[in-house]
């Protein structure tokens, strides 16, 4: 029989009270593609991101009139940020630029070696606290709860803007889809370089 859970244990086990999808920072400090990037501007309107997630898909043999299930390929979901537009159209014409070098529009030349168009990118997980599971809340600084690496990514899709007179009250946005090759899942306090590369 189960043991009764009560919510006194509940709340011992929630560290830090849990994690908040609101508390994250994305970097991408070696952005070679254009020369209005600002990666610190970058930080602060860059809206929305997301952990990585990867996939395994099953191979199915069968047998006997039975289906046998083996592990096959792991592979690595389109990753996508939200970017909030100012009137600077720095960001907005930066992953354009990064587009047009990859292939051009008018005669789709563009860069032949994929390390020319490939940068790494940044997730960090932060926590509420100045140390980890909010143990110190002096307010100087955010604990970091995890990093991703996001190794040799690309952009395929740089999202249209809509704009419209029916459209009030609100600021523009866009959206980034990149390709990624492999994740390096690290520590808080590792650096990349020290963490075993995850493929995909």
């Amino acid at each position: 029989m189960a043991s009764l859970k009560t919510i006194t244990q509940f709340k011992s086990r929630l560290a830090g009270g849990g994690a908040r999808p609101n508390l994250f920072e994305v970097n991408i400090n070696d952005f070679k593609f254009a020369d209005a990037w600002d990666n610190e501007t970058f930080q602060f309107l860059c809206k929305a991101a997301a952990l990585p997630a990867s996939t395994i898909s099953p191979v199915e043999i069968p047998f006997s009139g039975r289906v046998l299930k083996v592990a096959g390929d792991r592979t690595i979901d389109t990753w996508s940020v939200t970017i909030i537009n100012d009137e600077d159209f720095n960001l907005r014409r930066a992953f354009e630029e990064w587009t047009e070098q990859i292939a051009k529009l008018d005669n789709n030349l563009g860069s032949t070696q994929p390390a020319s168009y490939m940068v790494n990118a940044f997730v960090y997980q932060l926590g509420r606290g100045s140390t980890a599971f909010s143990k110190n809340n002096d307010g100087t600084a955010n604990s970091v709860l995890a990093q991703y690496e996001f190794v040799d990514i690309f952009p395929t899709n740089v999202s249209q803007i809509d704009v419209s007179y029916d459209s009030s009250d609100t600021i523009e946005e866009f959206t980034v889809e990149f390709q990624v090759q492999s994740i390096n899942i690290l520590a808080p306090g590792i650096s990349a370089s020290a963490a075993p590369p995850v493929d995909g």
